[in-house]
């Protein structure tokens, strides 16, 4: 391949387009997708044809991949304006420029245009019309427009029903809004077959069966994580004179992984063990970041690099003992895992479920949130640590605390608190509350105020169970200083299940909120049971919903109870091990270095 020469041949208009097409094809192959564009642009300087709609196209789709979102906008509209027919691929891909340059509007406007004239019943037309809605309902999940997203959902599954992807949004964005039934069918799509595609994450909120979990977690790790990628790292442990843990994740930034992890990267021990942080998450200015980046020995920012080459930056940098705290959550990366760039690798408080994840090797928990008879509902090995498994950031604080008024809540109410996000509100667990606030007139529910849709029908929800709407109280997410603070306003935290409170649960903690919980038989049910148990305070703890409400009822009834349960926090707080966050960094360390001695 001779490029000089093809450009001569071009200049002269002695180059066929079959051979330009072919010509580019084998410059993108060879990894030089530059030469194309080069090509590219050259022949559109030099020739008018029928066919330059699709020398732009193919064109617009080299720049978008060299990242230039610019010139690519520049020839999608070009092909678009040039082709007499319309060109609905141009129109598609110039959404997705859009969005990248964060021209969400415009975005969205694509794709609407594709949706309003596509056919569906047109072979060539389909496909793109799917991806268009699809993609709509995507951005519009992440603009956090979710009823305008399930539209766009449910318009795609009508065309399509059989869409595992867009049937695991469709419930995530239901539960989002608290629009109950979450599994209520769509044309074509049954109860079922919903429930057969629900995501891992979306399943920790709506499924109290751990192996309902595990089958979820692996139906993901079967459809998108590599199978076969080739081991990175030794199988022998390296002879390093301090051993090299690692964290990775796209949360180390105003997030609440980061938010409980932060002080347990402060207080590693220099003298035996080095801290890498292997990281891809936005960079949001936040204090919280750059005590994450000052904790760090390396702080390796990973961003630009594909999951495999990734992967081997890390097994570079020979680590003994790789910790992600992602699972399966949004961001993930499990193919990079899946090279196994460390020797062990280990999941932590990213996703509360087993992982499914064949390269991760173990959970941190402890005896009460995997007991040993749940092991087989996991495909990691418990890592347990002796007290409590979830670390605890003891530097965090609090604005000062303010009057009832403030937040517009009753003075002399009793205040039941939930500030767990609103796709952890299940129909029974509302319900609970409902009957709660039946048998406490003075009470008032307080809640995340997480989209304009949860609120509205969780208002219905209330009024539909004889409970004036007006007792629902709802706060907006504010800074983590004046969220803490929030807590003192509070008297008893209503927990939710089967995804229990985990930094929330911890927050009112901390702050002196005593939480009261339901364990069942998942990590996520069990999360909050895990940090009472540590806090000396397991009568907190219920096992069904009928338990949970007398003991909601009964605290609220009884003053001098309640203030002996709050006495017992504030002296387990100051002495206890739940907020002893140096004697979990040890112990932690501990298992670390074991595993690091560990001989495949």
């Amino acid at each position: 391949m001779n490029i000089t020469e093809t450009l001569t041949r071009i200049w002269n208009q002695q180059l066929p387009v079959g051979e330009l097409l072919q010509t580019a094809d084998q410059c993108v192959s060879a990894g030089r997708p530059e030469l194309a564009a080069v090509l590219y642009h050259t022949w559109l300087g030099r020739h008018e044809t029928q066919l330059n709609h699709l020398i732009l196209f193919n064109h617009g789709v080299i720049l978008f991949t060299l990242g230039d979102y610019r010139g690519a906008k520049q020839a999608y509209v070009q092909a678009i304006a040039r082709c007499q027919e319309p060109f609905l691929q141009p129109r598609f891909n110039l959404g997705l420029v859009y969005e990248k340059l964060g021209q969400s509007e415009q975005a969205l406007a694509q794709w609407s245009w594709i949706a309003q004239h596509a056919k569906a019943d047109d072979a060539e037309s389909r496909p793109i019309l799917l991806l268009a809605l699809n993609n709509m309902g995507r951005h519009l999940e992440e603009q956090g427009r979710y009823a305008d997203a399930m539209a766009a959902l449910v318009s795609s599954l009508k065309v399509e029903p059989k869409q595992p992807d867009v049937v695991h949004h469709l419930v995530f964005v239901r539960a989002k809004q608290c629009e109950w039934p979450v599994y209520s069918p769509v044309e074509g799509v049954d109860e079922r077959y919903m429930k057969q595609h629900t995501s891992a994450l979306a399943m920790v909120s709506l499924s109290s069966d751990p192996q309902e979990q595990l089958e979820a977690a692996r139906r993901y790790v079967e459809k998108k994580v590599l199978q076969t990628a080739p081991r990175l790292s030794p199988r022998e442990p390296y002879k390093h004179e301090k051993i090299r843990i690692a964290y990775c994740s796209s949360d180390l930034c105003m997030h609440p992984v980061a938010m409980l992890t932060v002080e347990l990267f402060e207080l590693h021990d220099r003298d035996r063990f080095e801290v890498f942080v292997f990281d891809w998450s936005r960079e949001d200015g936040s204090a919280l970041r750059q005590r994450i980046k000052q904790a760090a020995d390396h702080f390796v920012p990973i961003q630009q690099l594909n999951d495999e080459d990734a992967a081997k930056l890390i097994r570079q940098h020979e680590i003994d003992v790789l910790i992600d705290l992602q699972g399966q959550t949004l961001g993930a990366r499990p193919n990079m895992l899946a090279y196994r760039p460390a020797r062990v690798q280990v999941t932590y408080l990213g996703l509360p479920a087993t992982t499914g994840l064949p390269s991760v090797d173990y959970v941190i928990a402890d005896k009460y949130l995997i007991p040993q008879d749940a092991q087989r509902f996991y495909s990691e090995m418990a890592l347990y640590l002796p007290d409590v498994y979830q670390s605890s950031d003891r530097q965090r604080e609090h604005a000062p605390a303010q009057p009832r008024s403030a937040y517009g809540l009753p003075e002399h109410a009793f205040v039941f608190c939930c500030f767990n996000n609103n796709y952890k509100i299940t129909p029974e667990v509302f319900s609970t509350w409902m009957d709660i606030l039946q048998e406490v007139p003075t009470g008032v529910l307080w809640l995340l105020a997480d989209n304009a849709w949860a609120e509205e029908n969780l208002r219905r929800s209330a009024l539909a169970r004889g409970i004036d709407d007006r007792r629902l109280v709802f706060t907006h997410r504010s800074l983590p200083q004046d969220y803490l603070a929030k807590y003192l306003a509070a008297d008893l935290f209503l927990d939710c299940y089967p995804f229990n409170g985990g930094t929330t649960a911890n927050d009112a903690l901390w702050m002196g909120t005593p939480v009261l919980t339901l364990s069942g038989q998942t990590f996520a049910s069990r999360m909050a049971g895990a940090l009472l148990t540590a806090a000396g305070l397991p009568e907190l703890i219920t096992t069904t919903l009928a338990d949970y409400q007398a003991l909601a009822v009964g605290l609220a009834n009884d003053p001098q109870r309640f203030a002996e349960i709050k006495r017992k926090l504030v002296e387990q707080n100051k002495n206890g091990v739940l907020f002893d966050t140096p004697r979990l960094v040890k112990n932690l360390e501990q298992s670390l270095y074991d595993l690091a001695q560990r001989h495949d």
